[in-house]
């Protein structure tokens, strides 16, 4: 991945390893990081299935952020989805 138009992440992410959900683009299979939201944020976002390292697929992205959690589709804001640092999953990372 060292090109820079097959990142999943837009370029303004800064670290293309780790980025904010909302930096990602539509159709991306990710896995969540770190929560770096309110306490109780991160402990409503865990009772969703957003917790740190479960996998989630990022369907659209608009006002809102759509994202796939275990079958489910959930909607959150962009400034929630500000708060979730995810690394893309490549094909060998999702075997693991």
């Amino acid at each position: 991945m060292n090109d820079n138009s097959t990142l999943p992440c837009a370029a303004d992410c800064g670290k293309p390893e780790l980025c904010p959900l909302s930096k990602v683009r539509a159709g991306t299979l990710v896995r969540i990081k770190q929560l770096a939201a309110e306490p109780a944020v991160v402990d409503r976002l865990r009772e969703m299935g957003l917790c740190e390292e479960q996998q989630i697929k990022l369907l659209a992205q608009n006002s809102n952020i759509i994202c796939q959690v275990c079958n489910a589709r959930l909607g959150i804001s962009l400034r929630l989805a500000d708060n979730i640092l995810v690394e893309p999953l490549t094909a060998r990372s999702m075997v693991a």
